[in-house]
């Protein structure tokens, strides 16, 4: 059902817990599933320095907040600004339809932390 992929970042999340010095922190929901995602990010000179998240969610919402960190952790906020739901899909290696929701929800999340990090 799902990718080795998507079960390494479940069971192995990445970047898990709160950062303490975030130049920004987003809290988005799914109100269809009632998934959470916090998302925290330190930005410095134009990229994102370090990223930390926590999600209340099904088991791709977790891998998906995982892979969302590892692909804009370095990243500028330019290359940040463009990634996708498809992008996050393919990194934790294919979704069932059902479960798109959960990529959707971490790109969500990012759109937010650069929307309220820009404004700053």
């Amino acid at each position: 059902m799902y990718s080795a992929t998507l079960l390494d970042h479940f069971q192995n999340p990445r970047n898990v817990g709160e950062l303490s010095a975030s130049s920004v922190t987003v809290e988005v929901s799914n109100p269809a599933c009632g998934d959470i995602m916090r998302l925290s990010l330190a930005v410095e000179d134009g990229r994102i320095r370090d990223v930390r998240y926590k999600t209340r969610g099904c088991v791709p919402a977790i891998a998906c907040g995982s892979v969302l960190t590892e692909m804009i952790k370095g990243a500028t906020l330019e290359a940040a600004q463009n990634v996708s739901a498809p992008d996050v899909v393919n990194g934790v290696g294919g979704l069932p339809p059902a479960s798109n929701h959960a990529a959707v929800l971490a790109v969500d999340a990012l759109k937010e932390a650069l929307k309220a990090g820009l404004r700053s």
